[in-house]
């Protein structure tokens, strides 16, 4: 009965009930659609930080990571070990080698990262952010992909030559002229002006050891359950390697991931805290503007504690008519938002700085929405204490008596 009663009260004053609903709705949305902004915005940093510069887990020589030296190099079945791990979705070998990359109008320290075509396809599908020309093609040699940053900092174009220039095995300075057929864009401008790509075979080439060896790049099946443990698996299988998990590699990665749920508690707070106040304060109207009513009901023998349920179940029930709205709004308008996508191609030269995309797709995960829920009920709960409790403290004989 009481629920009912409750449910009738709630519209008798359709504008103040409305004021609260709208309230709830519009601050469900304006969270729903901010978070998943926020949300997509670090993910796609983290992506492309794991999928062109550290990929899930990397293995190399112990002695690797120091300077960087030639020497220092895997075998050919350590590789084979490590793609036969069930938990291995894609795994690619490198070359690495710190160098200069020369033409007529300059010259840069850059690292040169001799890849496995077929392999970096697969793991990093690096083809995908080709801005002019094409991938390495079967069959040819010497060829190399570069940056669009890279090709405006040196002048160059898709087709010219560029001299590759390092030390052998040797300690010798040797080099190798490489034409440019492609010209790529991660969107991160530090990692593009310090790399280069070309062809395994022909950087193992010029170096004298066709077996050249230094990295191995492991992306995983399922990274968000697996990457300890398919570490860990790693590690036992390959005891005289050093293998590190892309939080190990980039701290700042473990950073943005920490933030993402940082960030969704700092603005669930913030939501919740503004939600109370107004509905508080709209409840609290309510109960002053029905001081003779109230008093009515207690004369007439109903107990505080039912005045007090009552004004409670009046507070929820306008949160959750309100918050499915909202649910509604914001899953329709991150529904469009993410078909669409959100170009923040003017703020480019900034974005790129910090290695962020500046084509943004919101998303948002189902179970985000059922917290989202839960916490309007339970702002709901708390922001009708107060009102239900001065409900209760009022007199039946002067609230009666009052105009």
């Amino acid at each position: 009965m009481l629920p009912k009663i409750a449910w009738r009260n709630v519209w008798r004053s359709r504008a103040r009930s409305f004021v609260v609903i709208g309230a709830v709705l519009l601050g469900v949305w304006a969270f729903i659609t901010m978070i998943s902004f926020s949300l997509s915005l670090t993910k796609n940093y983290v992506d492309d930080a794991i999928r062109f510069q550290t990929s899930h887990i990397q293995i190399h020589h112990p002695d690797f990571e120091e300077d960087k030296g030639l020497q220092f190099l895997l075998d050919e079945k350590v590789f084979d070990k490590a793609k036969s791990q069930p938990s291995v979705q894609v795994a690619a070998r490198r070359t690495i080698v710190n160098g200069m990359i020369k033409s007529s109008r300059g010259a840069r320290g850059i690292t040169i990262k001799g890849v496995e075509p077929e392999e970096e396809l697969t793991l990093t599908t690096i083809n995908e952010k080709l801005i002019e020309g094409r991938y390495f093609q079967k069959g040819k040699t010497n060829e190399i992909l570069i940056s669009t940053k890279m090709a405006e900092k040196l002048k160059l174009k898709l087709r010219k030559k560029v001299v590759l220039q390092f030390q052998d095995f040797k300690g010798d300075i040797t080099a190798g002229s490489f034409r440019i057929v492609g010209l790529f864009n991660t969107g991160n401008t530090v990692a593009d002006l310090g790399m280069v790509m070309v062809n395994r075979s022909d950087i193992n080439r010029i170096l004298g050891n066709e077996n050249t060896l230094h990295e191995i790049a492991i992306q995983l099946k399922n990274a968000s359950n697996d990457l300890e443990s398919a570490q860990e698996n790693l590690v036992t299988s390959l005891p005289n390697t050093t293998i590190k998990n892309y939080r190990q590699i980039s701290p700042d990665i473990q950073l943005y991931e920490s933030q993402i749920y940082i960030s969704v508690s700092v603005l669930l707070f913030i939501f919740m805290l503004a939600l109370v106040f107004g509905i508080l304060n709209t409840m609290l109207m309510a109960v002053l503007e029905r001081t003779k009513e109230l008093g009515m009901l207690m004369a007439v023998g109903m107990s505080k504690g039912r005045v007090f349920l009552m004004i409670v179940l009046e507070t929820i029930m306008l949160g959750l008519v309100g918050a499915p709205l909202g649910l509604g709004a914001g899953w329709l308008t991150v529904r469009y938002l993410n078909k669409t996508g959100i170009d923040l191609g003017g703020y480019a030269e900034g974005f790129e700085r910090f290695g962020l995309s500046t084509m943004i797709r919101p998303e948002l995960e189902t179970e985000l929405y059922f917290i989202l829920m839960v916490a309007v009920f339970f702002t709901a709960l708390l922001a009708s204490l107060y009102p239900a409790y001065r409900a209760i403290k009022l007199k039946p004989m002067e609230a009666i008596r009052k105009i």
